[in-house]
């Protein structure tokens, strides 16, 4: 059980963090398909900073780490401007917008990262190894049965995670930013009406989904991953779009599909383990939460209702 909840965190607060970029973006009304493309890119520019810095520190040192964090935020917000300009600036379909984000951040990044292994590390390699990032265990807190688990073993990207989550819940429902954010999602006219700047508001909040979408992306790669290359794109941003969808465009319902997507995930491991099946077995584990979020969207999608204006080009003219 302890493994279980423990591996589930670390698989479900990535996503978690990912869904509420995509949360902030469609609440403003750009549909976000790009959350894929936005966690590669971002874990590429922190992977990369990482390995370029990573002489500058002792081995031991988890400033590299940081830094890839603090970059990885970075590369996200500023790729997201692709999307944002495409969306909102050129009118471009939001959906086609998405997957050819999508596309280009697999392509871009894997020809750079042969590049630049390449050029500076004299190795023609797709990947930038960053291994595993240092674990923390609570004393006294790891102690308590079964809820013990949750402060242990905790990567140090989980505890920055919930504490971005609560900035954003809070930006979200409780400041008149997050008001007028929203409000751009259900009626930008009203919005611009008002006075306040539509494009504005939606351009901020897709940098938020491109940022945080960053930060997921660069968890991936220091925990599942141990580094940068394709494997981080394998429908981790698909699956974030699923859980908000699910969770309602809402972040407390949100949280609650990931963790059961990540506990689905870590679960199914641990039920190869224990029945001693072959490793092929475990792959086939990768697939569980994929179907779970067929089944949930099967069952429970009619009930769901999206931000009225989301998907749609605003036109200022158009009443």
């Amino acid at each position: 059980m302890d493994n279980i909840i423990i591996d589930g965190l670390s698989f479900a607060l990535p996503l978690f963090i990912m869904a509420i970029g995509g949360i902030y973006s469609e609440k403003s009304g750009i549909t976000n398909l790009a959350l894929e493309g936005l966690q590669g890119f971002g874990a590429f520019t922190g992977a990369l900073v990482a390995v370029l810095t990573a002489s500058w520190f002792s081995g031991g040192s988890q400033i590299p780490f940081y830094l890839a964090i603090l970059f990885a935020v970075l590369g996200g917000a500023l790729y997201s401007l692709l999307h944002a300009l495409l969306c909102i600036k050129f009118k471009a379909n939001q959906v086609i917008s998405g997957v050819v984000i999508n596309i280009l951040a697999t392509a871009l990044t894997a020809f750079l990262t042969k590049q630049i292994n390449s050029a500076v590390f004299g190795s023609p390699s797709d990947k930038f190894v960053l291994g595993v990032s240092n674990r923390i265990t609570v004393p006294g807190l790891s102690q308590i049965p079964v809820l013990g688990a949750v402060f242990t073993n905790i990567y140090p990207f989980e505890i920055i995670i919930v504490v971005v989550a609560f900035i954003a819940w809070y930006v979200l429902y409780k400041t008149r930013f997050g008001l007028h954010l929203r409000a751009c999602g259900d009626n930008p006219h009203a919005v611009d009406a008002a006075g306040i700047d539509v494009s504005r508001v939606r351009f901020i909040a897709v940098m938020v989904s491109g940022a945080l979408s960053g930060i997921a992306g660069i968890s991936f790669a220091y925990s599942i991953s141990a580094n940068f290359s394709g494997n981080i794109y394998v429908g981790y941003g698909y699956l974030s779009i699923a859980a908000l969808i699910f969770g309602n465009w809402t972040i407390l319902p949100t949280l609650g599909a990931c963790l059961l997507f990540g506990f689905a995930k870590s679960g199914g491991y641990e039920i190869v383990k224990m029945l001693k099946m072959p490793s092929s077995y475990s792959d086939l584990v990768m697939i569980l939460p994929y179907v779970l979020t067929l089944l949930l969207l099967i069952f429970f999608s009619k009930h769901n209702k999206s931000p009225r204006a989301l998907g749609e080009i605003y036109d200022k003219g158009k009443r």
